[in-house]
């Protein structure tokens, strides 16, 4: 059976949470997964991350994305982590 053409094509894949500024372990693991397509941004917790629609800055809490078709999308959460 063929897909609808008036569904977009669900395109997903591997996931991040962005870590609390404290932990060393999980922001090191984030960094070489992110590569270079991520920038340490001034405000603690926060990355910037090049996606298909131009840079977006992920803070901590939020989810980065690795799509099937390689490139990275930031899903937004509400903040709950500390500063």
């Amino acid at each position: 059976m063929r897909a609808s053409r008036s569904h977009p094509h669900f395109d997903h894949g591997a996931a991040l949470r962005v870590p609390p500024p404290h932990d060393a372990k999980n922001w090191r693991t984030l960094w070489m997964w992110l590569g270079e397509d991520a920038h340490i941004m001034s405000e603690g917790g926060a990355v910037q991350v090049r996606t298909p629609e131009g840079p977006v800055v992920a803070h901590c809490g939020d989810w980065i994305v690795l799509s099937h078709s390689g490139s990275f999308h930031v899903a937004h959460a509400a903040r709950t982590c500390d500063a």
